[in-house]
């Protein structure tokens, strides 16, 4: 049985870890981490609840630690694409849990509030920006924010960015996006579109993919 110590993760990490009583990683976790920390790009087939969020913020929270530096003036280390403002707010939330020893900045972004205070909050850069693309898109257009110097890219739960119809805004941020990047994509499934997409963006990726830990009617029950 793999424990979260054996996957070579930082003291900081392992102390927030071991704060929220985490000992035992998921599957994904077990699997994503150890690749994610090589800086290898990662195409994982997972569905919300196998824990996929801690499996690409842990890695990365140990990536940036391992190599401190300021995130450019109005640039962010890190972006997270997720397409809705409430599954921003937890994957922010989680990097802020998982990352509290180690002084990370998290900014979330996403629409229907103030544009403003996000502006201000960008300006001075941040280690990880979390973000929906159509809020990011009126960024980009302002000026209010530079990715040219992003080194990961995470875009969760494609598929479902696919049906919100915000795979037109996806390449036009990719495009803003370093060359030199890491790259890693999680969908629950894998429609046509999503594969070609993927395809696009990563470059030799490791593949992981993991069933639900029970499908929903069983939880349900």
């Amino acid at each position: 049985m793999t424990n979260f110590i054996d996957l070579g993760l930082s003291a900081p990490i392992l102390k927030a870890l071991q704060g929220e009583g985490y000992v035992t990683p998921t599957p994904i976790q077990a699997k994503a981490i150890p690749t994610v920390m090589t800086g290898r790009d990662l195409l994982g087939i997972a569905q919300t609840g196998t824990g996929k969020t801690a499996a690409f913020a842990l890695p990365i929270i140990h990536r940036l630690a391992a190599n401190k530096r300021s995130a450019m003036h109005k640039g962010c280390r890190v972006l997270v694409l997720s397409p809705t403002r409430e599954l921003a707010t937890q994957i922010a939330e989680s990097f802020r849990t998982y990352g509290r020893h180690v002084g990370l900045t998290v900014a979330v972004v996403f629409g229907g509030v103030g544009h403003v205070p996000q502006v201000k909050t960008l300006s001075r850069g941040v280690d990880v920006l979390v973000a929906t693309p159509g809020r990011l898109m009126d960024h980009l257009k302002g000026k209010s924010l530079n990715l040219a110097g992003t080194e990961i890219f995470v875009l969760d739960e494609a598929d479902q960015m696919l049906d919100l119809g915000f795979l037109p805004s996806i390449r036009r941020i990719v495009a803003h996006l370093s060359k030199n990047r890491q790259n890693l994509f999680f969908s629950a499934t894998m429609p046509p579109e999503i594969g070609k997409l993927a395809e696009e963006l990563l470059h030799d990726p490791a593949r992981v993919a993991v069933a639900p830990a029970a499908t929903t009617v069983e939880r349900v029950a």
